[in-house]
C-alpha cells in the first residue's frame, strides 16, 4: 500500500494544490483580489447571515386570499356568462370554496349549463402543457340552482402559481434595493425563504417586502357625503376607502377600476417643481394612457383617487384631461418612503398577501464580533491539535499536521467552489472536523504501532497498518457522515450549514488519510530509511493495558440506569427551556448606544406593552441584553410585538439581532428536529447492521440513545436553552460516539474472528484494552479543538459547543463500558464470523460425529 505510481502522486498533489488555490482568495480581502491577475481565482466563501450580519425572512402565502380571489372573480365570470347569454338569475351567492346561482326559468337550465361549462375547462398545470387540471366542478345540488366549486388541485395550482409570481416580484424588489447576492427560492407548497446578507436596514426591507403595492386608480363618488355613505350603507357599487393621513380622511370610492398597476412601465422618486415636495412620478404604457386619458376627459372637475393596498395615497382634482400617459403621486412622503414607493410600483404587485412566518435578523456590529470569535476560535484549536500531534508522534505527527492543514484547505475549497454558505456554526463543524480528522491518522498510527511490537519491520508495520485501518476508519466515517447527511436534510439554516461543513470534512478526512499521508509515509521512508517508530510521548502509552473493563460492566450498567431514571423523571417534572424555534415568540438582542444596559429598567417599560411574558437577561458583557418576548396568537402578531419592542427602546439602544419564529413553523421545526433524530439513529442501525450482525446495531443504536438522554439531562439540569442548535449539538454528538464505537466493535470483530475460543468478556476486554490509547488520544484532541471553541467563539454557540463537549465524554464512556457490554448481554457468537469455508467444515464435522 506503499507504492505511487508517478500519476497516481501528481494526481494527488494537484488535488492539493488546486485546494490551496481556490482556498487562498478567503485570506485576503476584496481590495488585495482586485488588484490580482484576472486568470487567478478570486472567489470567496460566501458568509452567513450570522457572520456578515442581513436577514432571513420566510414568508407564507395567504391561501384564504387566494381562494377569496378566486371565488370573486368566477363570480363575475358567472355573472358576465349569463348576461352575455341572456339567462335570468338570482341569488348569486359565495358559498364555502364555491359560488352558487339559481335560474329562474327551469327551461333555460340547459342553456346556463352550456354558459357556465367553459368556466371548468381544464388549465394547464405546467409550463410545457405536460398536465392539465380542473379549476372549478359545476354541479346542481337542487332542481335550478347550479353551484361551482373549486377542486383542492385548482387551489394548489393558485397558490403554486401565486408564489411561482411573488418569486419574481420579490426577486425585482430586492435588487432594486441594491442588496448583493440574495437568495429567493421557493419552500415547500406556500412558502417563499428570502435572504439578504450585509442588509444594513432591515426594517425598511420587510416593510417592502409585506406590502402587496396593488396600485389602482378609481373614481371618488362624490353623489353621495361620505358620511352618510358610512352611516348608512354605500350605494351599490362604491366602497368606503381612508387615506393614508393622520388621522384617516374617509372616501367613497367606485368600484370600477380605471387603470392599475400592470400599465405602469416605468416609476421614479422626483421633487414637485412648486412645492419642492417629493413625489412619485409615472408612466404608463399605450393601453394604460388610452384609459386614463379618456377617463380624464370624461371626468374633468370630479376627484379620481390613487389607491395603494386599498388605502387612499392622495385623491386630487382632475383640472384638465391628462393625454400624455404621465403623472405624480403625492401625499405627504419622505423622500424615503417615495423612493420606497416607487421600488414597489417597478417591481409589480405581488398575486396574494404574504405573511413574515420566521425572521431571523442579524446586525453588522454583531456578524463582526462573530467573524472575530470565530476565526480566534478556529486559530486556537488549530494549535492545540498541531502541537498535540507534534509531541504525542514526533515526525509522523508533523505528516499528519500537513494533512491536517491539506483538509482544512480542501473543505474551504469545496465550500468556495459550490457557493455553500460558511455559518457560525460551520466554523463549529470545521473546527470539530479538525479534531475527528486526526483520529483517522490515530488509528492508522496505533496500528502500527502494534504491527512493531509484533516484531515486523517498520516498512511492514506502515504497510500492514494502512491496510487493516482502513475498514474502521471507512466505517467510522461513513457512519458520522450518515448523521450529516440527515442533519442537512433535516435542518434548516446554521444546522444546515453546519452539516455542510461536516459532510464535506469527513469526506476530505478519509481522502487526506490514505491518499496524502500514506504518499507522505511512502516519501519519508524512501529518503531517510528509518529503521524505528518515530520518537514521543505515545510511547509512555501502553499498547495494551490489562483493565478489567468487562468485570465493571455492572458497575456501569447500574450508574447509567440510574443517570438515566432521573434524567426521565426531570422530563416529566422540569420543564424545558424551549428557544423560539420551538414554542415561538420573539428573541432580541440589544446593546445600549451609551453606558451600561439597565434590565430592570427595560423589563419594566415593556412590561407596560401588554405582551404576555418578557424575559430579559444581560448576555456578553454590561452593555448587552436578550429579550425573550412569548409567542402571541396568530402569525402576524409576532411582528407586530417586536415593532412595539423597537419602538420602544430604539432611543436607547442598538438592535444587533432579531428572531422571530410563529406558531405554524415552530411546530414543524419541533417535530423536523425530532424526526431527524430518529431517522439518523434507524439509519445507522442498518448500516452497523448490514456491516457487521444484528447485535452490533442494536448495541451501537442503545448506546447512542443512553448518549441522547444523557445531553437531553444536560440541557434541563442546567437550562440551557433548546433549540435547533440543540437538535445539531444532539446528531453530531450521535455521529462521534457512533464513530467511537464502530471504532472498537471492528476491533471486537476482527479479535473474534481471531480467538474463537475465548470467552466473550475475556475478548472485548482485549479488544477494548487495544483501542484504549486510540480512544483516549481521540478524545483528547476532539475536546481541545472544541474547548477552543466553547471558550473563544463567543455567546452565541456557547450552549450549542457545550453539549458536544459533554456529549464526546458520554460517548467514549458509553462505548466502552454500554457498547461493549451489550453483546454479551445479546449472547454474541463468535462462529458468526466465520468464513464460508469454515461454515462448511464445521458443518461436515458435526454431520459426521452424529453419524
Amino acid at each position: 500500500m506503499l507504492y505511487f505510481s508517478r500519476w497516481k502522486t501528481i494526481s494527488i498533489w494537484l488535488v492539493v494544490v488546486a485546494a490551496v488555490i481556490f482556498a487562498a482568495p478567503n485570506l485576503f480581502s476584496q481590495q488585495t483580489l482586485s488588484s490580482l491577475p484576472d486568470w487567478l481565482p478570486k472567489r470567496q466563501m460566501t458568509l452567513g447571515l450570522d457572520l456578515q450580519g442581513g436577514s432571513h425572512i420566510l414568508l407564507q402565502i395567504d391561501r384564504q386570499d387566494m381562494i377569496e380571489q378566486r371565488l370573486q372573480t368566477a363570480r363575475d365570470d358567472v355573472r358576465t356568462a349569463l348576461r352575455d347569454a341572456r339567462i335570468g338569475y338570482t341569488g348569486l351567492s359565495d358559498i364555502e370554496r364555491g359560488v352558487q346561482v339559481r335560474i329562474r326559468d327551469a327551461s333555460e337550465l340547459d342553456a346556463a349549463r352550456a354558459a357556465l361549462e367553459p368556466l371548468t375547462q381544464p388549465v394547464s398545470a405546467s409550463l410545457l402543457g405536460g398536465g392539465s387540471i380542473s379549476e372549478l366542478e359545476l354541479s346542481e345540488p337542487q332542481p335550478g340552482l347550479l353551484r361551482l366549486t373549486l377542486t383542492d388541485a385548482g387551489i394548489s395550482y393558485r397558490v403554486s402559481s401565486a408564489v411561482s409570481q411573488s418569486i419574481e416580484v420579490i426577486g425585482r424588489r430586492v435588487n432594486e434595493l441594491g442588496t448583493t447576492e440574495p437568495i429567493i427560492q421557493r419552500q415547500g407548497d406556500d412558502r417563499i425563504l428570502v435572504q439578504v446578507p450585509g442588509l444594513q436596514d432591515p426594517e425598511r426591507f420587510k416593510d417592502i417586502l409585506g406590502q402587496t403595492a396593488k396600485l389602482t386608480f378609481q373614481m371618488v363618488d362624490q353623489s353621495v357625503p361620505v358620511q352618510e355613505a358610512i352611516e348608512g350603507r354605500p350605494p351599490p357599487g362604491t366602497t368606503v376607502m381612508y387615506s393614508t393621513d393622520n388621522p384617516p380622511v374617509p372616501y367613497l370610492i367606485e368600484n370600477r377600476i380605471i387603470v392599475s398597476g400592470e400599465n405602469l412601465v416605468d416609476a421614479q422618486a422626483t421633487f414637485d417643481q412648486r412645492t419642492n415636495e417629493p413625489v412619485v412620478s409615472f408612466r404608463f404604457d399605450g393601453r394604460g394612457a388610452t384609459r386614463f386619458g379618456q377617463a380624464t376627459q370624461q371626468n374633468v372637475g370630479r376627484l379620481f383617487a390613487i389607491i395603494l393596498d386599498n388605502q387612499v395615497i392622495s385623491a386630487p382634482q382632475i383640472r384638465e384631461p391628462i393625454l400624455g400617459g404621465t403623472g405624480q403621486i403625492s401625499g405627504n412622503f419622505t423622500v424615503q418612503s417615495a423612493n420606497d414607493l416607487a421600488v414597489l410600483l417597478r417591481a409589480g404587485a405581488l398575486p396574494a398577501d404574504l405573511t413574515i412566518v420566521e425572521e431571523r435578523t442579524v446586525g453588522p456590529s454583531l456578524g463582526a464580533d462573530s467573524i472575530a470569535a470565530g476565526q480566534i476560535a478556529s486559530m486556537v484549536g488549530a494549535v492545540l491539535v498541531v502541537v498535540t500531534m507534534l509531541l504525542i508522534y514526533g515526525k509522523l505527527g508533523l505528516i499528519a499536521n500537513i494533512a491536517l492543514m491539506a483538509n482544512v484547505a480542501m473543505i474551504i475549497a469545496v465550500l468556495t467552489l459550490l457557493g455553500a454558505t460558511l455559518t457560525l456554526p460551520g466554523i463549529a463543524g470545521i473546527v470539530l472536523t479538525m479534531g475527528m480528522a486526526v483520529d483517522s491518522n490515530v488509528i492508522i498510527f496505533e496500528r502500527v504501532r502494534e504491527e512493531r511490537a509484533q516484531g515486523r519491520s517498520l516498512v511492514q508495520s506502515l504497510d500492514s497498518g494502512f491496510r487493516r485501518a482502513l475498514a474502521a476508519v471507512v466505517d467510522a466515517n461513513l457512519t458520522t457522515f450518515i448523521a450529516a447527511a440527515i442533519l442537512f436534510y433535516m435542518g434548516t439554516g446554521p444546522v444546515r450549514g453546519f452539516a455542510v461543513t461536516l459532510g464535506i470534512g469527513i469526506i476530505t478526512t478519509v481522502f487526506t488519510a490514505y491518499t496524502l499521508t500514506r504518499w507522505m509515509i511512502a516519501w519519508w521512508l524512501r529518503r531517510e530509511r528509518p529503521t524505528e517508530f518515530p520518537s514521543g510521548f505515545v510511547h509512555y502509552l501502553p499498547l495494551q493495558p490489562r483493565i478489567p473493563f468487562m468485570k465493571m460492566r455492572n458497575i456501569g450498567f447500574a450508574l447509567s440506569g440510574v443517570v438515566s431514571l432521573i434524567i426521565v423523571v426531570m422530563m416529566f417534572t422540569v420543564d424545558f427551556n424551549y428557544g423560539i424555534d420551538f414554542k415561538g415568540g420573539s428573541l432580541i438582542e440589544v446593546q445600549a448606544k451609551q453606558g451600561e444596559a439597565d434590565p430592570g429598567h427595560v423589563r419594566a417599560r415593556l412590561s407596560e406593552l401588554n405582551l404576555g411574558d418578557i424575559q430579559v437577561q444581560t448576555i456578553g458583557n454590561d452593555r448587552e441584553l436578550m429579550i425573550r418576548v412569548q409567542g402571541q396568537e396568530g402569525d402576524t402578531a409576532d411582528q407586530a410585538a417586536v415593532n412595539q419592542v423597537r419602538d420602544a427602546l430604539e432611543a436607547d439602544y442598538d438592535f444587533r439581532r432579531i428572531e422571530v419564529v410563529g406558531p405554524t413553523v415552530s411546530s414543524e421545526l419541533a417535530r423536523t428536529g425530532t424526526i431527524g433524530i430518529i431517522l439518523s439513529l434507524v439509519a445507522m442501525l442498518i448500516y452497523i447492521w448490514f456491516r457487521f450482525e444484528w447485535q452490533f446495531g442494536v448495541g451501537a443504536i442503545i448506546s447512542t440513545a443512553h448518549d441522547i438522554l444523557v445531553i437531553v439531562g444536560v440541557y434541563l439540569l442546567f437550562g440551557l436553552e433548546f433549540n435547533l442548535q440543540s437538535i445539531a449539538a444532539i446528531l453530531t454528538v450521535v455521529g462521534y460516539s457512533i464513530n467511537d464505537t464502530v471504532v472498537i466493535y471492528d476491533r471486537i470483530r476482527e479479535t473474534l474472528r481471531r480467538y474463537k475460543r475465548m470467552p466473550l468478556d475475556e475478548l472485548i476486554d482485549l479488544a477494548l484494552n487495544q483501542t484504549f490509547s486510540r480512544t483516549i488520544l481521540t478524545g483528547l484532541t476532539t475536546l481541545m479543538a472544541l474547548c477552543a471553541l466553547y471558550f473563544f467563539g463567543g455567546e452565541v454557540i456557547a450552549s450549542f459547543v457545550l453539549a458536544i463537549i459533554v456529549g464526546v465524554l458520554i460517548g467514549t464512556y458509553s462505548s466502552v463500558f454500554i457498547a461493549g457490554p451489550m453483546l454479551i448481554l445479546f449472547k454474541l457468537r463468535p462462529d458468526m464470523f466465520d468464513s464460508e469455508e469454515e461454515k462448511k467444515v464445521s458443518t461436515q464435522v458435526g454431520a459426521a460425529g452424529k453419524a
